[in-house]
């Protein structure tokens, strides 16, 4: 298990120190600002494009050979990112990597669900995230620090050298696989996924949460070298300050979670708080004040996103499970994605501050849906219990 926390630690410091460098690297080969955003959104696409088909993959090839496969994809394409003179090249290069991110994702996942009891996954679950956040912690940091002696085109070749860590993973991964049956059918999982009453609006929040974070993702790197006028170093810094708080917040608000009967109030406050950071970071400057605002609004963020999953685990069954997990993992990278792409060319005709803000707006108005759904659901539900029983009306209120 060790091993596997290991490999996951080191795949999302990879994935973490590519998020910096290679925006501040297309940034120096003259990209804009739209196409800086638009390498983030096409490999984050491309991962969600085998956030579903990648449990299949696992199921018929077993996780070692899956995380095998993925994990020479992302050192190929690390390597052939160094080595690329101009900006075009950089997006064949992200999709390979977000490829090879939805792999690892899924692979990673399978094999720590598969070498545990179900009496202690939730512990390993807890571990495998504090992993993933220790791993964007260590990726920027590391990555940021060496640019004080060495240039972007080197440090995203070092940087590959973080792969090595994910050897003793790969190798006690599980490699059973499912051949038997008729294999997977995702018509009627996706089917009764879809008729359960809090899908809809919990994917209308996880969309609006990942279009900020998308949107942030994508561009805090190029902010913070050209409107808050950090050096590139302290733009690691940044993000790794967020990854730390990030991964601090993951515990405590997991029992919050835990605690509350109803988690869309959680998200709704995580999301109407994160998308006042958003308006506020877009008017700062310098390094204290953008980190302090990120300090005290990445909670709301990971609370919102903890809820959200714990939501999603609720609406499965054993038989659902990966599916409904896959289609939680396509949802989330194609908002991620979605955010530059809608946001860049605000952001690009009319600076950070206003695509931030318009960013923003969108988020709170989809989570206003979002409200407004839950509790059309909770009047329903009230009044199809028998008048007068005040006991059974309560009991549907809690339901809902």
């Amino acid at each position: 298990m060790i091993s596997l926390y290991l490999a996951a630690g080191a795949v999302f410091a990879t994935i973490a120190a590519r998020g910096l460098t290679v925006p501040l690297y297309a940034h120096e080969l003259g990209a804009s600002r739209f196409a800086v955003g638009a390498l983030f959104s096409v490999a984050t696409i491309a991962a969600a494009l085998l956030s579903l088909p990648s449990g299949v993959l696992v199921d018929r090839f077993g996780a070692r050979n899956l995380l095998a496969v993925s994990l020479v994809l992302t050192a190929v394409s690390q390597l052939a990112t160094a080595f690329t003179p101009s900006v075009a090249p950089l997006f064949l290069w992200q999709i390979v990597g977000g490829l090879a991110a939805g792999i690892q994702q899924s692979a990673i996942f399978s094999a720590v669900t598969e070498s545990v009891d179900r009496a202690r996954l939730g512990r390993a679950m807890g571990w495998l995230t504090l992993s993933m956040q220790a791993g964007f912690f260590i990726g920027p940091s590391v990555a940021g620090v060496a640019l004080r002696w060495i240039d972007l085109r080197t440090d995203i070749a070092v940087m590959t050298a973080l792969l090595i860590f994910t050897l003793p993973g790969a190798i006690a991964a599980s490699n059973s696989t499912q051949r038997s049956g008729k294999g997977l059918s995702l018509r009627e999982p996706l089917r009764a996924l879809a008729r359960q009453r809090a899908f809809v609006p919990v994917t209308i929040g996880l969309i609006a949460m990942t279009l900020t974070w998308g949107t942030i993702g994508a561009f805090l790197p190029v902010f913070g070298k050209e409107a808050l006028g950090l050096p590139n170093s302290q733009v690691g810094y940044l993000l790794a300050l967020q990854a730390v708080v990030n991964g601090v917040s993951r515990v405590p608000a997991g029992r919050l979670v835990d605690r509350l009967p109803q988690r869309w109030p959680i998200v709704f406050v995580g999301a109407v708080g994160w998308s006042v950071v958003m308006v506020v970071l877009g008017h700062l400057n310098g390094f204290l004040a953008p980190a302090l605002v990120l300090a005290i609004g990445t909670p709301f963020m990971a609370a919102a996103f903890v809820a959200m999953g714990v939501v999603f685990a609720d609406l499965s069954t054993a038989s659902t499970r990966g599916v409904t997990m896959g289609m939680y993992g396509t949802i989330l990278f194609l908002g991620l994605s979605a955010g530059p792409l809608i946001f860049g060319p605000v952001v690009q005709g009319y600076g950070y501050a206003a695509g931030f803000t318009a960013c923003a707006v969108a988020a709170m108005m989809l989570v206003l849906v979002m409200a407004a759904m839950h509790r059309e659901q909770v009047r329903r539900r009230t009044e199809q219990a028998p008048l007068g029983d005040s006991e059974t009306r309560a009991a549907a209120t809690r339901r809902a």
